[in-house]
């Protein structure tokens, strides 16, 4: 990827940009969605367990594995392949050296001791349990699920803590109990194992008859954590995986005293690894991750958005069935000089000045053509995403699809920006370099900024959530090799397109706007209160999935609160839209994109709301800057998608209205 950026105007060059996006982490002959490929293991065959970033729900800030006094590989500690989300996400995995063998149960399997514990490490390891750091594991891409007892309900954590505080002591979790559930198949019943029909065509065989050799498949991977005090002089002529010389009882009824770190001692580490044989299928096997949590409450909210709907549908329908339509009948019926004695009021009045061009109408085209490419984004990624094309199970491709989307909506951006531009200027062409240019900066500018800014904070604090310099570089030659150039083409295709011609002709002297009993924004900034009521329950699921660390995947759900959203603001910016023509305002192009776009306002009110109520234990200032940075970039790219939904669907209404009035 980085030897590539100096080529990046050949469009073979784009071609493979564009496969290193999609790259996946593993090799694979093909591909089973969701998630990875199915993989089989002989009996005795090794499995190694991959480690990923240290991550805190206290600090938002995650830091390498081998941060911290852990064991490492004989080899030495290699990085994984990762796919670019991977990296967005501050993931960051590597090699361990916990080694399994498929089917083979272990016990008191010793691992290493550290070296003596000096005053800095101990202060970054008391530091990290203090901040409920937990370790992730991974084994044939399943993380490690931990299940714990409250109130006789079994819950469920992926990772297990660092350690634990009793008092002023602080104790590590030294020693791990693995539980692997597998599940047999023979060659020649591979469908009876994975289920019928379910990718045996997509599966990679390993003979050259077409079918797969006996094994076992992973289906579970779940680790108990133990503290356990070791005897460091009996450990001390072990090499690694050399077994204890003595048995490991971390039962409640047997356990010995806990590994406490103490300055000047060292940390031994053990693991033991159990096989179970399960009846659970390859298919299934992220059900115990997955599991839907509250499907009456995602039901809830999208009824709740109906509702709304419904409301702002019924106000829709008298306006046009009741009011324009009795209006417009009323009208075309006069003759001409009836019309020219008939006493017009409302929204008739402003004929001559509902199309005069807005101010700053530059900075409206742009936004609504970055509004298009993050709607469009948006809509394409979840819709993927609910087919199961971005399983979760699949670290990383939600953000990756995220961005190669974005990259090549680039093109409608451009498109929709500068056809606008030329209809507000009459069909003038002249400019749409410069429309197109600033599309293509402005939004990606903003966000560049406030992600520049995030990750000196984090560069400063060390943590693997910093984007590397490499990778930033990777970012600027999309933006400028795949981003920039689309959406230039989006703009030739708009300069060369027919502009939208008006209905009416715009008078040269503006008519004065009327005193409002009522200031107009209020009424504007308050419509986004409609929008947020259709998503504000599933917005919940989804700031818990970005900042609780909870695994979102009910992408269908979201789908549909993401149309009812589309629909709830189109109608909200056409009812205000009306009745500013009513009242005789013609400046209704900025107001019909906030009346909708408002809706981010409530968004970060929300935020601030999750942060002190649900993050309330979320510590030090990065941390904080970290969540309001994010927050802010994501709020503003709400604006734009939902202002232009508003936007869009107001200059429909006004166009249509306008085009059905016959004036000479």
């Amino acid at each position: 990827m980085a030897t590539g950026v100096g080529f990046c105007s050949g469009f073979g060059m784009w071609v493979l940009i564009m496969l290193g996006i999609l790259g996946s982490t593993q090799n694979a002959n093909a591909f089973y969605l969701p998630g990875s490929y199915p993989h089989s293991y002989p009996q005795g065959s090794d499995l190694w367990v991959k480690v990923n970033s240290l991550t805190s729900v206290e600090t938002e800030l995650p830091y390498s594995y081998y941060s911290l006094p852990f064991c490492k590989p004989l080899d030495g500690v290699k990085d994984m392949a990762e796919n670019l989300g991977e990296l967005l996400m501050g993931d960051r995995i590597e090699s361990s050296p916990y080694r399994f063998r498929m089917n083979d149960n272990e016990s008191e399997i010793f691992l290493c001791n550290t070296t003596v514990l000096g005053a800095e490490q101990l202060k970054v390891l008391k530091h990290r349990i203090d901040n409920l750091y937990q370790v992730n594991l991974m084994l044939d891409n399943l993380p490690a699920i931990r299940y714990t007892k409250q109130d006789n309900f079994s819950l469920r954590w992926t990772g297990f803590p660092v350690g634990f505080r009793v008092d002023k002591t602080h104790y590590i979790f030294n020693h791990l109990k693995f539980t692997v559930l597998v599940h047999r198949y023979d060659g020649d019943s591979v469908s009876k194992a994975i289920g019928a029909g379910d990718g045996i065509d997509t599966m990679p065989v390993d003979s050259k008859d077409g079918t797969m050799t006996p094994g076992f498949m992973v289906v579970g991977f779940e680790v108990v954590p133990c503290s356990y005090q070791h005897n460091i002089e009996a450990s001390s002529n072990l090499k690694m995986y050399g077994k204890y010389p003595t048995a490991i009882d971390c039962s409640p009824s047997g356990r010995g005293p806990y590994q406490a770190v103490k300055e000047g001692h060292p940390i031994a580490f053990s693991y033991e690894v159990a096989f179970v044989e399960s009846d659970i299928k390859w298919p299934s096997r992220w059900d115990a991750y997955l599991k839907m949590e509250g499907a009456r409450v995602h039901w809830f909210s999208i009824l709740n958005s109906l509702m709304v709907i419904s409301f702002l549908a019924g106000i829709v329908l008298v306006i046009f069935l009741r009011t324009v339509r009795r209006d417009l009948t009323r009208y075309e019926d006069l003759d001409k000089e009836a019309q020219m004695n008939e006493e017009l009021s409302g929204w008739k009045l402003v004929v001559g000045d509902v199309f005069r061009s807005p101010a700053h109408s530059e900075l409206l085209c742009i936004m609504v053509g970055d509004g298009v490419q993050i709607l469009g984004m948006a809509v394409v990624t979840i819709l993927f995403a609910a087919f199961g094309f971005m399983s979760p199970a699949s670290r990383g491709t939600l953000i990756t699809g995220m961005l190669f989307f974005y990259l090549v909506l680039g093109i409608a951006a451009g498109y929709v920006a500068v056809r606008m531009w030329r209809t507000l200027k009459g069909g003038d062409h002249r400019g749409w370099k410069s429309i197109s240019w600033r599309v293509a900066c402005f939004f990606p500018g903003i966000a560049f900024l406030i992600l520049t800014v995030l990750n000196f904070l984090l560069w400063g604090s060390q943590s693997t959530g910093a984007i590397p310099i490499s990778l930033f570089i990777v970012l600027l030659a999309l933006w400028f090799c795949i981003s920039v150039p689309l959406t230039l083409l989006g703009g030739y295709f708009g300069a060369k397109a027919p502009h939208i011609e008006y209905p009416v002709r715009t008078n040269q002297i503006p008519r004065e706007i009327p005193p409002q009993k009522y200031p107009s924004w209020m009424l504007v900034l308050g419509a986004g209160t409609l929008p947020f009521g259709t998503l504000f329950i599933e917005l919940f699921f989804i700031m818990s999935s970005i900042w609780l660390g909870r695994v979102y995947y009910v992408f269908g759900f979201l789908f549909i609160v993401l149309i009812l959203l589309v629909v709830v603001c189109a109608e909200v910016s056409l009812v205000l839209t009306y009745m500013h023509l009513c009242v005789e305002d013609w400046k209704w192009w900025w107001k019909a994109f906030f009346a909708s776009g408002s809706v981010s306002i409530y968004i970060f009110l929300y935020s601030i709301n999750y942060l002190v109520f649900y993050l309330r234990s979320l510590s030090g200032p990065v941390s904080a800057a970290l969540y309001i940075g994010y927050s802010l970039l994501m709020v503003f790219a709400i604006m734009l998608a939902t202002g232009t939904i508003g936007l869009l669907a107001s200059f429909w209404f006004v166009h249509y209205l306008f085009s059905s009035v016959k004036l000479d």
